[in-house]
């Protein structure tokens, strides 16, 4: 299976930082519904990067808190 270009994944975020924290948290969620417990399953980073690519994941940035 041929990943997602970087091009087309930092197309839904603002950065390649904010692109992995985007698709690792989303693979922790992943993780905690079992998707990896399901043989034949791509493992729950590869999932995510997938969401990412077809724009099934939004990522809105960080929230920032100014005192």
């Amino acid at each position: 299976m041929q990943q997602p270009s970087l091009e087309q994944l930092t197309r839904h975020t603002d950065s390649r930082y904010a692109l992995v924290v985007a698709v690792a948290k989303r693979a922790r969620v992943l993780l905690d519904d079992g998707a990896e417990d399901e043989p034949g399953r791509p493992k729950p980073v590869t999932q995510a990067l997938w969401e990412l690519a077809r724009g099934d994941l939004n990522y809105d940035g960080p929230q920032l808190a100014l005192k």
